[in-house]
């Protein structure tokens, strides 16, 4: 419980220094706006060629009668279509942490100059970051992949799929997400991802 209050006010305070530090929203919220813009993109993209997909997936249905040929397809391009954004859900942080490395990199630089007085480096070329950044957003989305799979069918038992997983789903979440949003300080300090998760 200690560490849970710590940790709130952890957040207080880093939303102080960025509210005193103003020039640096900009350079915060653009990977998520590139992000969100490629995304929209893709899911739109999804949605207009879903039902082509499918008709492309399943040749073997091409002479079927109406309606089952139709409500066939029909489901599964909604099925298809679910699936993409749930993925898009499941990977969006990620993504939008990935885009935003270099410009994350900044940002803890000027918090550690401000706050501790050294910029920790991890003395590695960028591509490299970039590269063992990629690794570690793979790895951490295919564990919150396998959580998310687990919950979901979790969810269909009766009483607890209504009451305590979600509430379990929501502390999964919860450790994946402040896997990810910092992940690129303490990459910065050399701290592995193993050791990030344990």
């Amino acid at each position: 419980m200690r560490d849970l209050v710590a940790g709130a006010g952890y957040l207080i305070k880093g939303q102080r220094w960025m509210a005193g530090h103003r020039r640096l929203w900009g350079l915060g919220m653009l990977p998520a706006l590139i992000t969100l813009v490629g995304y929209a993109a893709a899911v739109a993209a999804l949605g207009f060629w879903a039902g082509d997909v499918i008709g492309w997936a399943t040749p073997f249905a091409d002479g079927w009668s109406e309606p089952w040929l139709g409500l066939f397809r029909g489901v599964l391009a909604a099925l298809f279509f679910g699936a993409g954004l749930l993925l898009a859900l499941l990977s969006f942080t990620a993504v939008a942490l990935l885009v935003g490395e270099p410009f994350y990199e900044v940002i803890s630089e000027r918090v550690d100059l401000a706050e501790g007085g050294t910029a920790h480096e991890s003395g590695l070329p960028l591509w490299r970051e970039l590269w063992i950044g990629t690794v570690e957003c793979v790895r951490v989305l295919t564990r919150a992949a396998c959580w998310g799979v687990l919950l979901f069918a979790l969810g269909f038992l009766p009483v607890i799929g209504q009451t305590l997983i979600p509430a379990i789903g929501f502390c999964v979440s919860g450790f994946f997400l402040t896997e990810e949003l910092t992940a690129v300080a303490l990459q910065r300090r050399g701290v592995a991802l193993p050791d990030r998760l344990r």
